[in-house]
């Protein structure tokens, strides 16, 4: 979840595989008051269960596709 106005991420629900694996990345940028935008500009190796954490910041910041 990132706020509407300031796109700063706010929090992060995971249910699934390896979750615990990936919140890691969620509180670091909660930590430094990421955007969604500053994680969706980050590099992610493919393919791993962490591409799902750059896809949701996408998905925050104008709803765009990793994958088409």
């Amino acid at each position: 979840m990132a706020d509407k106005n300031t796109d700063e991420v706010l929090g992060v629900h995971m249910i699934g595989p390896r979750v615990a694996d990936l919140i890691a990345e969620a509180v670091v940028a909660m930590e430094y008051r990421a955007s969604a935008e500053d994680i969706s500009r980050m590099s992610h190796a493919h393919p791993t269960y962490a591409e799902a954490v750059k896809e949701a910041a996408l998905a925050a910041t104008a709803d765009r596709p990793l994958h088409i």
